[in-house]
């Protein structure tokens, strides 16, 4: 894959987060606004987008790959949750030692990794950027829920069983899989609406994620080594273990690049979430994740640069 063509379209992108930050500074957008558009896409357009994904000819060889791909990044996963634990854990700060072990492992693969990928790679993309996707929820909502349980915050293992099977983009791959595996055709004007869906993923997205970078503070947080560090973690470390790791199973292609891409996205916004529920000091989080998405612009294409001479 040529890294120039791929640094001009990550530019394009991240030219339309700088939108979003004009706007924010123009006061075009609200944060009842914002908190609007960001459930719009992550209940309405990131599952359209999924399904749409899903309408291609099914093929032995596809899903093989598919799955090849699912138990590659369920390893990946597994090796980050390890050296964060290792790295992180033993932190005297408890609220610190959670928020720079979730923010080094979770990417914010569906909210900026979907749209990334759907711009570059395209449909083809999507369909593996799934895979990734999956595996993200099924962590996010055992392993990530549990660094935040506390005695005033402990769901039970029901609860969080219930809200991963019932978020939409479960739902969306789920219904996206029987149309896969059964050769489905949506009719005509559905297909129609679902494709007019997901044309303003990309756009909106960067948009949404611009005007949030708009509040950024500049607080004696950033001098923090730690969080510094469990950036180094998200944006280039782990990342680079996962192109040994995909490598090494013998992935390769659009499948290659769109997993390594999703593993390269900044820190998940949800940790800023999570850190709220359970009653901690949120600034660390918000920090880590601000810190984490403007170094992206650069660190992005130095992952692939990396990928590219090994």
């Amino acid at each position: 894959m040529a890294i120039g063509q791929l640094t001009n379209q990550i530019g394009l992108v991240f030219a339309l987060m700088l939108v979003g930050v004009l706007i924010n500074k123009l006061g075009f957008m609200h944060g009842e606004t914002s908190n609007d558009l960001t459930n719009i896409l992550l209940y309405i357009v990131s599952p359209c987008l999924i399904i749409s994904a899903f309408e291609a000819d099914y093929s032995p060889a596809k899903l093989h790959k598919l799955l090849m791909v699912c138990g590659a990044i369920a390893i990946m996963f597994v090796v980050e949750i390890i050296i964060a634990k290792l790295v992180f854990g033993k932190m005297k700060n408890r609220n610190l030692s959670r928020i720079t072990q979730y923010g080094s492992i979770y990417s914010n693969a569906g909210f900026m990794g979907v749209p990334l990928t759907s711009a570059l790679f395209g449909a083809a993309g999507v369909f593996f950027a799934i895979a990734y996707l999956a595996m993200f929820n099924f962590f996010n909502w055992t392993h990530g829920v549990a660094l935040f349980k506390s005695k005033e915050n402990h769901p039970s293992v029901r609860q969080n069983l219930r809200e991963m099977v019932l978020n939409p983009n479960i739902i969306a791959i789920a219904i996206g899989l029987l149309i896969f595996l059964f050769s489905i055709r949506i009719p005509g004007p559905v297909d129609g609406l679902i494709k007019y869906i997901t044309s303003i993923n990309t756009p909106l997205s960067m948009i949404v994620i611009g005007n949030s970078l708009g509040n950024i503070k500049f607080t004696r947080q950033l001098l923090d080594f730690r969080l510094w560090l469990a950036v180094i973690f998200r944006n280039l470390f782990f990342p680079i273990a996962a192109i040994f790791i995909l490598q090494a199973l013998q992935i390769s292609g659009v499948s290659l690049y769109t997993t390594v891409l999703m593993a390269a996205c900044p820190a998940a916004g949800i940790v800023v979430l999570f850190t709220l529920q359970a009653k901690g000091d949120a600034s660390p989080a918000v920090t880590l994740m601000t810190t984490s998405t403007i170094l992206s612009v650069a660190t992005i294409p130095l992952v692939f640069a990396i990928m590219e001479l090994m």
